[in-house]
């Protein structure tokens, strides 16, 4: 799923706990939005596996949240929505497509990696690819919670990452080929600076 989405489903986790505890602020809305995106900070380094933990970071939540729902302050509430986010970004990555570059293809069997078990979870490509439609569609149905409950910046924001999505959705299968032809003209000699994932597909 795209990046978005993820962000997305975990401002959806931050509304909810706001609207139960609003004297906490905006900072655990701001956490769960965070660790919604964070797994993906490994974009470039060995993707969804490098900072994707769908156990480890599973197992930290339950406690996290815990803790949370004895002591709601803002900083336990961000700490829980934080793990929450990044748990749920990497568990829900094993319903989406694989890792290749045209996952519409479906011929990638690595989704999300599991380090407790030492090996990858295969695609259930429920959301066949990320930028598909129906990544598109739970984008718009994450964004509604927050924009019915903010507005002001906060609203703005999630309502631009509605918009980005939706370029992105546009420009997902283009960009492959685009980057088939960026590719196929860089010098062997640079392609080693090139994450391999991004070229292992195209050449």
């Amino acid at each position: 799923m795209m990046a978005t989405t993820h962000a997305l489903a975990g401002v959806v986790l931050g509304t909810v706990v706001w609207a139960l505890v609003p004297e906490a602020g905006m900072l655990p809305v701001l956490a769960a939005a965070l660790g919604g995106l964070f797994p993906d900070f490994d974009l470039y380094a060995g993707h969804r596996k490098t900072l994707h933990f769908p156990v480890y970071f599973s197992a930290l939540a339950v406690p996290a949240v815990a803790i949370a729902a004895l002591n709601p302050t803002t900083a336990t509430l961000a700490v829980a929505l934080f793990l929450a986010a990044a748990a749920l970004h990497s568990v829900s990555d094993m319903f989406g497509g694989g890792l290749e570059l045209k996952p519409w293809l479906g011929t990638s069997d690595r989704a999300v990696y599991d380090h407790w078990n030492d090996r990858w979870i295969a695609p259930k490509r429920w959301v066949r690819y990320d930028g598909s439609p129906e990544d598109l569609a739970l984008a718009l149905v994450f964004a509604v919670p927050p924009v019915l409950v903010f507005d002001g910046i906060t609203e703005t924001i999630v309502i631009g990452a509605v918009a980005v999505s939706g370029v992105y959705v546009l420009l997902r299968k283009p960009m492959v080929a685009i980057a088939e032809r960026l590719v196929a003209a860089i010098p062997d000699h640079l392609v080693d600076h090139v994450p391999e994932r991004f070229v292992r597909d195209l050449r």
